[in-house]
């Protein structure tokens, strides 16, 4: 049989498979999640980072030099993620997406974002300090985080011994889509669902306990909806 007739053939079949779903109380490993049909639906926070100017990284720099500074952005937004509670799900070049679960998920990942935020303005500096092709070049190492929180389906793509999950519904695609803005100096944007959602000691900072947040309204696949945005960091 051609590879084509084959394709169509197994189409058909996930087209007629129908879903195995369960309720999830943690986020899942890919094993957890039946390759064909098994999907888990769960309540979480998605935070997804993102390293600003790749592109022109990799045109102006060093591939050396760029390549530690995505490397260092990567690991220092993971290690943020892990020690914050939230689990990472999945790397897309200079992106990374955490999930948080749990009573605490909305603060927990708020709390991270703002502390990528500080891992940033340091890589900076260092980098900016230690390489004068970074310090003169046309961009400045700057990054954008996105957290949506809500209902998502987690189901396994791929063939069998190459798959991964994937998270179906809108925290996760909104989530990336914010981290895509780029606003200096703000660089960590919620939306109104994960800031109406926030404890106190993440939405108000500093000794006189100001609000970190500052609300702006957002288009999104054609409707308005209401975000926050910060330029605040936290310290890790």
């Amino acid at each position: 049989m051609a590879l084509g007739d084959d394709l169509l053939g197994d189409v058909q079949t996930i087209i007629n498979t129908p879903w195995d779903k369960r309720d999830g109380r943690k986020v899942p490993e890919t094993e957890e999640v039946a390759l064909a049909g098994g999907a888990v639906e769960i309540e979480a926070a998605f935070l997804y980072a993102d390293l600003a100017d790749s592109s022109k990284m990799a045109k102006e720099l060093d591939r050396r030099v760029a390549a530690k500074i995505i490397k260092s952005f990567l690991y220092c937004s993971s290690k943020i993620i892990n020690a914050r509670g939230g689990k990472i799900v999945s790397f897309d070049g200079d992106r990374v997406m955490g999930v948080f679960y749990g009573d605490s998920k909305n603060s927990s990942a708020a709390k991270c974002a703002l502390q990528i935020k500080w891992a940033v303005d340091e890589i900076r500096t260092k980098f900016e300090s230690s390489y004068e092709s970074v310090r003169d070049a046309s961009f400045s190492i700057r990054h954008g985080v996105g957290v949506d929180t809500g209902t998502v389906l987690a189901v396994r793509g791929g063939v069998r011994g190459s798959n991964d999950l994937i998270w179906i519904g809108r925290a996760p695609n909104l989530a990336a889509k914010m981290s895509d803005l780029r606003e200096h100096p703000y660089s960590t944007f919620v939306t109104a669902t994960v800031f109406n959602n926030l404890n106190d000691e993440s939405k108000y900072g500093g000794e006189d306990k100001k609000l970190m947040w500052e609300r702006r309204s957002w288009t999104f696949l054609g409707d308005a909806i209401q975000v926050y945005r910060s330029s605040w960091w936290w310290k890790p």
